[in-house]
């Protein structure tokens, strides 16, 4: 797979360029400009977050010029991790963006024996599987170990139901998963004590919901669908339905907070029947 420069197709060597003119950038910013200057990885995290969130916005509205311009963004900040990375000399950890590429490459061709060595994966589940046991032989202690501690709750459930699918802990049929969400939506329902209007135990129905949404995320992915990206649709949905009910009322000269909840219920569904 080495390659002589020369010798590679204009387009990569194009690409190749590019790279190395963002290096250089960023050589400079960090010895010449004060702000590049103070920055660490730990001040960088959170706008690390915040790019990511932009990125993830930007691919929801399939909008592809601001995907390019986001994806510079985060391309940017490991550029800049591993310069600061570099400098690290006295921590005994110095590492260089040339090394992060050396490591990626080296993990995926390491685990793609069904294109790098003699594994047959007949098809994606077999990939994902495989995947999972190479972790565990590469010295992780856990199929789970590998899940972010600070993922966002739901993404969370995904990964870790997935993570478990990897190794063969899973439902065989999307009915059991169904009759599953059945189960935990009637004991999240008898946690309320719904006919007599007992006092609920809080922290109990908090846990009941916790595991009807976790079976929620089970049965998603036995349809193919990301309840990440679906909840963020309808969250997106539910902002451009509430801010026509504002822009709307507005036009009236009507302050939505002296308006009751049928007058509101009209622009609201104005909104659902022109498709907003």
């Amino acid at each position: 797979m080495e390659k002589q420069f020369n010798d590679l197709p204009v387009r990569r060597q194009e690409q190749l360029m590019a790279f190395d003119r963002l290096l250089t950038i960023m050589d400079e910013l960090r010895e010449q400009c004060p702000w590049d200057r103070k920055q660490t990885m730990d001040t960088l995290r959170h706008l690390t977050i915040e790019e990511t969130y932009e990125l993830s916005d930007a691919i929801l509205e399939n909008d592809l010029p601001e995907i390019k311009k986001e994806l510079g963004d985060v391309l940017l900040h490991i550029v800049f991790y591993a310069k600061i990375g570099s400098e690290k000399r006295d921590e005994g950890i110095q590492f260089d963006i040339k090394d992060v590429l050396d490591g990626i490459a080296d993990k995926l061709i390491s685990r793609h024996p069904h294109i790098y060595g003699d594994f047959v994966a007949e098809d994606e589940e077999a990939v994902k599987q495989n995947w999972e046991k190479l972790k565990l032989k590469e010295g992780s202690k856990s199929v789970l170990g590998g899940v972010p501690a600070s993922l966002p709750a739901l993404v969370k459930a995904m990964r870790i139901q997935e993570k478990a699918r990897g190794v063969g802990f899973d439902w065989d049929e999307k009915q059991q998963v169904w009759d599953k969400v059945q189960e935990e939506l009637q004991e999240f329902k008898e946690s309320f004590n719904i006919e007599n209007g007992e006092v609920i135990d809080q922290k109990e129905a908090e846990g009941e919901f916790g595991d009807l949404l976790f079976s929620l995320v089970n049965y998603s992915r036995f349809v193919d669908i990301n309840p990440e990206t679906a909840l963020e649709r309808t969250n997106k949905k539910f902002i451009r339905r509430f801010q026509y009910l504002e822009e709307a009322a507005r036009a009236k000269g009507k302050s939505l907070s002296d308006m009751t909840l049928e007058e509101m219920d009209v622009y609201w569904n104005e909104a659902k029947a022109i498709k907003i």
